[in-house]
């Protein structure tokens, strides 16, 4: 796993140079660049090395093919070449690359890399049905005899299946960029930074903005499964390569032969995500996700006891909604002999969101990625650069609360429109009532409330409601006029919806829920927040239960196999049964998280109070510093829940301060910049001055 970056069109060849400051962190074992063209057919590719397979330097990149099978003259004239710039691992590569070479493709590495750059020219556009791994990667093609009916000088570009890997792009008057992070693309001054109103309304009602916004008009992020191809600094194509399988019929088999095949198929895929030629370690909470990926670790390699790395908190406090990780974690660890090692966190972690805030490129407000930075940080220590992790696996075998709220709707989702208003008219009022008795932070009371505040609407706008972590209106009383007006007619739901629309075969609302689940939260959110938190301290983590074979065969599954009753993940559970005790596959559900509403309301306030400080927020022009006062005061009364809408607003107004104001910096490790003036890292990860704030309808 690496750093990538580069451009179409003409740009400064130091421009690459820049960019891969930037990424340093993602590729601390090589480096490299190359321009190839000139004027507005110019392209450079920039490449940071994470050697995982084939430490050697064959696997420098940007890879160029030597191979007469290729149709290059890469090697007399680079400008007529193959070139690749890749970021992620191929765990099928050695498959592929045995039926490559059958048909006469000559290697020079034992790189997957290498495997990509033949296939592509072997299949061409053709080839993403046959890839199985993680990736985001640029190629090069300068062949005269293109393949894909292209011309010599295109430049395609791609993003996994899942969206494992991240995928930044920006379209200025000048050309076209692209950068694995969002930061590296603002070494460039032609990028414009106008915030996009619609994505901070976003990040203050999912913590995550749906894919393809950011929080600059002039960046996208590419979605999972898609790709672009390039041409003279425009985009002239964008197409997808994957969609994800909802909508097909259900597997029509007995629950315990399709139990053993997901546990076979769990095995595949952890046996095929241990390939590398560095120590693996893993992720274990204790939870039935990431013990089941340390069992198939064990099954893959009985002779190989595995590093696994829990987070702990301090003083013996709680996640919010859930018991400690730690004893279900030694447990599991006991059951399957691996070596645990407990890092312990308090309320002093949260002086470190600035400088993860700058990694995760963007505001979002979830202190799990801080649990990921802290255990990378010390699997680095402990010389481990691959951690096998398991996300995922609520999203595709229903592991949420939400999920089971959702099939709980039964119960009352047959009445009319009329019946399930007055419902709601009759419990809002209700829990408003227990929410001045200081009920606010009851997690029953919040659940309630939000049922019946959405109890009247459609069912997709019901289902796409679980997403929010706070109420619409709420979130519009914080915006200061002119944020108002440019989001007035913004309808919150829309970015889902859309995605609704994209399986109108699919009618099972828990099916329809978690397609959105993995198209949105996983995509737009868990899965960049790990690589880039993880990437931050030079650490690869694979995610096995998002497997595309998983993926596939998850899709399938009926409904009633993964909720009986009000039990998640059912038939995962039983295929685990064998491999785990019971304590563990069958506890309480615990996010990775942190008591972020105790944080805000004691140890944090100082943050708090200094990060939105009226005068700060003035300067800003987003919120509104009357209206985040009265909700920082209802929040400590108690009349509302405002945790993690404070929380929210406090990492925007972070990240503006990041990439926005001069002078732009990476804050340092250990001291934030917030309080008693830290210190930067290093002026070489500056960020080219803003070209002005603009706050205007999308």
């Amino acid at each position: 796993m690496c750093g990538i970056a580069g451009f179409s069109g003409p740009f400064e060849a130091a421009l690459l140079g820049g960019m891969g400051v930037t990424l340093a962190h993602r590729g601390p074992n090589d480096q490299g660049e190359i321009v190839l063209g000139e004027g507005i057919r110019r392209v450079g590719l920039a490449h940071r090395r994470l050697s995982i397979i084939d430490l050697s330097e064959q696997g420098h990149q940007p890879m160029m093919s030597r191979c007469e099978r290729c149709g290059t003259s890469g090697e007399i004239n680079p400008v007529r070449g193959l070139w690749l710039t890749f970021n992620g691992e191929l765990y099928n590569y050695q498959e592929l690359r045995r039926r490559l070479q059958a048909k006469g493709h000559r290697f020079f590495s034992q790189t997957d890399s290498e495997v990509l750059l033949h296939l592509y020219a072997e299949e061409g556009q053709s080839m993403f049905p046959q890839l199985n791994g993680m990736y985001a990667f640029a190629i090069y093609d300068g062949r005269r005899q293109n393949r894909n009916g292209g011309e010599p000088g295109d430049l395609m570009l791609a993003r996994d299946a899942i969206g494992v890997k991240p995928l930044y792009f920006s379209e200025t008057p000048k050309g076209f960029l692209f950068a694995s992070e969002l930061k590296a693309l603002l070494q460039s001054e032609d990028v414009p930074r106008d915030i996009d109103p619609v994505a901070v309304h976003h990040y203050l009602a999912y913590l995550w903005a749906p894919a393809p916004r950011t929080m600059l008009k002039s960046v996208r992020k590419l979605p999972p499964g898609q790709a672009l191809l390039v041409r003279d600094g425009r985009i002239v194509r964008q197409w997808s390569h994957y969609t994800l399988p909802y909508g097909q019929d259900r597997w029509d088999r007995s629950e315990a032969s399709l139990a053993q095949e997901l546990a076979d198929r769990i095995e595949a895929a952890v046996e095929r995500q241990m390939v590398a030629d560095v120590p693996v370690g893993a992720f274990l909470s204790g939870g039935l996700d990431s013990s089941a990926v340390v069992a198939m670790m064990r099954r893959a390699r009985p002779h190989h006891r595995p590093v696994c790395y829990v987070i702990g908190f301090k003083g013996g406090e709680h996640i919010e909604g859930g018991p400690d990780d730690v004893p279900y974690a030694q447990r599991a660890a006991r059951h399957l002999d691996a070596d645990l090692r407990v890092i312990e966190v308090g309320p002093d972690l949260i002086h470190r969101l600035e400088y993860l805030l700058y990694h995760l490129d963007e505001p979002q407000a979830d202190p799990a990625p801080l649990h990921v930075l802290t255990i990378a940080e010390q699997a680095r220590r402990d010389g481990i650069p691959v951690l096998l992790s398991g996300t995922g696996g609520d999203d595709l075998f229903s592991g949420y609360r939400r999920h089971v709220a959702l099939k709980l709707e039964r119960l009352w989702g047959w009445l009319p429109e009329f019946a399930r208003r007055g419902l709601a008219h009759a419990i809002v009022p209700v829990c408003d009532g227990l929410s001045e008795k200081r009920w606010s932070r009851a997690p029953w009371v919040r659940r309630v409330r939000k049922a019946a505040v959405h109890a009247a609407s459609t069912e997709d706008e019901r289902l796409i409601s679980y997403f929010h972590w706070s109420e619409d209106s709420v979130r519009r009383s914080l915006y200061t006029d002119p944020l108002a007006q440019a989001l007035a007619a913004e309808e919150t739901s829309a970015p889902l919806r859309a995605s609704l629309d994209l399986i109108p075969t699919e009618r099972d609302p828990l099916a329809r829920m978690l397609y959105l689940e993995t198209k949105h939260f996983l995509a737009d959110h868990n899965l960049p927040y790990t690589d880039k938190a993880s990437m931050a301290a030079g650490i690869e983590v694979r995610v096995p239960l998002v497997d595309v074979d998983l993926v596939e065969f998850a899709a399938r599954l009926p409904s009633h196999l993964k909720i009986n009753g009000v039990t998640t993940k059912s038939i995962f559970r039983k295929a685990m049964e064998p491999f785990l005790p019971r304590e563990v596959i069958y506890r309480p559900k615990t996010g990775f998280g942190a008591p972020l509403r105790r944080w805000i309301h004691h140890e944090l306030g100082e943050l708090v109070e200094d990060v939105l400080q009226p005068s700060s927020l003035n300067a800003r022009g987003l919120f509104d510093a009357t209206a985040v006062r009265q909700l920082m005061q209802a929040d400590r009364a108690g009349r509302v829940d405002g945790a993690y809408l404070i929380y929210a607003v406090i990492c925007i107004e972070l990240w503006c301060r990041l990439f926005l104001d001069p002078p732009p910096s990476v804050p340092g490790k250990t001291q934030t910049s917030w309080i008693k003036g830290s210190k930067t890292l290093s002026e070489n990860f500056g960020i080219a001055p803003p070209a002005g704030l603009g706050i205007s309808p999308a």
